[in-house]
């Protein structure tokens, strides 16, 4: 484990935090060679997957969705003729 003192932690800290999440390695802070800290990554959940399909039978899309008041739409957007 790396032992840094207190000065470098300071002018290279987002370098030694980076290092300690990428690659998993702890460091301690050391001021005037005595160990003050150490400094651990945390470990991270796993996020959720995706759960495709969980509204199947609860939601009902009429056919005509897609088609639905697009002269409207269009007249929002383009303003009236």
């Amino acid at each position: 484990m790396r032992t840094v003192n207190m000065h470098e932690a300071k002018t290279q800290l987002s370098m030694l935090v980076e290092k300690a999440v990428s690659q998993g390695e702890s460091f301690v802070i050391a001021k005037a060679g005595k160990p003050m800290v150490k400094v651990v990554p945390i470990e991270r959940k796993a996020q959720p997957k995706a759960r495709i399909g969980f509204m199947k039978g609860r939601i009902i899309i009429p056919l005509d969705f897609a088609g639905r008041d697009t002269g409207e739409i269009e007249a929002l957007f383009d303003g009236d003729k």
